[in-house]
């Protein structure tokens, strides 16, 4: 039986967990994710676990900070004046996840983490920036092999 390599197309099911043991994500209740091994499609450390698996095959592999959403930065949180805030969203709260354009690919996804009269702040880091993961990988099926 074929093993996984980079370049092909793989169906995957997963349970990520924190690790203090939450579950942050869980395809259990829906479609496998599927996505090609090599185009960054998902993050660096669950795409080597998949590398060398045979369909049918589970692994649990633990992901440090630097392969997984790497590391918190402070230089991601900013603090914008609510007037120039305004076009994105006039009454913004905490927590809240606002969308925002860039002149090429998709939106920057920024989360509101204060509000004050004057300004907004906003962070720019993955929610789950700086965790260490633990990813229970089964492998589906390879659906399109590496050209």
């Amino acid at each position: 039986m074929r093993l996984a390599t980079r370049g092909d197309t793989v169906k995957v099911r997963y349970r990520g967990k924190l690790h203090d043991g939450s579950v942050f994500d869980d395809t259990s209740d829906r479609e496998p994710l599927q996505f090609t091994i090599g185009e960054g499609e998902v993050i660096p450390g669950f795409e080597e676990a998949v590398v060398g698996m045979k369909p049918g095959e589970s692994k649990t592999a633990e992901l440090p900070v630097e392969t997984a959403f790497g590391p918190y930065r402070d230089d991601m949180v900013v603090v914008v004046p609510k007037s120039r805030f305004t076009h994105l969203d006039p009454d913004p709260t905490v927590g809240q996840r606002v969308p925002v354009p860039q002149p090429e690919g998709p939106p920057v996804e920024l989360i509101v983490t204060e509000v004050t009269e004057s300004a907004v702040t906003v962070d720019a880091n993955h929610p789950l920036a700086g965790e260490a993961l633990t990813i229970d990988i089964q492998l589906i099926d390879i659906v399109h092999g590496a050209h």
